[in-house]
């Protein structure tokens, strides 16, 4: 099956990961083994509030925007706060306003060191007493202060706690639960995609873009695909290119860095078939940080995964499982 791919405008990339303590290990591991693997019905969620032009629960891409995925949070049992599903972090983390609208809850701020696609920043933490939504709870947590860069979302939310976690995520229907898995299997027409956790519940799977494989992280905190050195360079000999375009990602520490435009063929996920017609190709702070410099890696961001209709997260059984109106459904 195919899914194919709009035309995207060149947007800002945002996106993040939480480092020193919060993400320890991962900067030392070999590029063919990107981070260091660890041992070892649906709920509804509280209605929420969404100040931006994006719907309440799921932002699914559209032609004019690059979507992503909000979920309702309550922290020290304050909110919900809107924060943005962030597969590629291993803490969750808060704007100022947040941190204001908790006022005497949040106490004890200390600095922790940011780390994200473009760079690192030392910032502020706050510890506070819970963070609940849907089946997930954390007591207590300590979460970063970041920038107010997240074009209406109050912060994001990441995967720590997550490990015996299934999220259910259908951009058609503009819903997103998070529960504890029971092993169940893919519902009929779903494809079931196999993934390695590893790191900070980091997803990685096996891709392929024409011939070439690609070690591919799902990232759905970033709003545009990114592709390390390794893979332009692979693409630049598969397919001719055209002059390429320059394009701009902008990290959470707020650090710039530029790359180009790649044409791609199809991105296969699986069974999935994804025209994706350009990426971003750059040689990024975090793929150096995470020793992935040698072989093709990519960082599936939300210009793709919002193509889907459903995704399903089961990290217990450390499965994708996706839904495309392709399957009929």
């Amino acid at each position: 099956m195919r899914i194919y791919r709009r035309d995207w405008p060149r947007s800002v990339g945002l996106r993040l990961l939480l480092a020193s303590g919060l993400i320890a290990g991962l900067g030392t591991a070999h590029a063919s083994d990107p981070v260091a693997e660890p041992g070892s019905g649906l709920s509804s969620l509280p209605d929420t509030v969404v100040e931006a032009p994006e719907p309440r629960y799921v932002a699914p891409t559209l032609h004019d925007r690059i979507g992503r995925i909000w979920a309702p949070v309550l922290i020290n049992d304050r909110g919900p706060f809107r924060l943005v599903l962030d597969t590629g972090a291993s803490r969750s983390a808060i704007t100022p306003s947040v941190l204001a609208a908790l006022g005497p809850d949040a106490r004890d701020i200390q600095a922790v060191r940011l780390r994200g696609v473009t760079g690192t920043k030392d910032v502020g933490a706050v510890a506070v007493d819970s963070i609940v939504v849907g089946d997930l709870e954390l007591r207590p947590a300590r979460l970063p202060i970041l920038p107010d860069a997240f074009g209406g979302a109050e912060g994001i939310l990441g995967t720590d706690g997550m490990l015996d976690m299934r999220i259910f995520i259908d951009f058609r229907h503009d819903k997103i639960t998070i529960r504890r898995s029971h092993n169940e299997r893919a519902p009929a027409g779903f494809v079931t995609i196999p993934v390695r956790i590893v790191g900070g519940l980091i997803i990685i799977m096996d891709a392929r873009f024409g011939s070439i494989p690609v070690q591919a992280i799902v990232d759905t905190g970033g709003q545009v695909t990114i592709a390390n050195a390794a893979l332009g360079e692979a693409l630049r000999h598969q397919i001719r290119q055209q002059q390429p375009g320059a394009s701009t990602i902008t990290g959470a520490t707020l650090d710039d860095e530029t790359g180009d435009l790649v044409s791609t063929p199809p991105l296969t996920l699986g069974t999935l078939r994804v025209s994706t017609h350009k990426i971003t190709v750059g040689d990024m702070y975090i793929f150096k940080h995470w020793r992935m410099t040698s072989r093709p890696a990519l960082l599936i961001g939300m210009d793709i995964l919002g193509l889907l209709d459903t995704m399903i997260i089961d990290y217990k059984q450390r499965v994708l499982v996706l839904q495309t109106r392709a399957d009929g459904s």
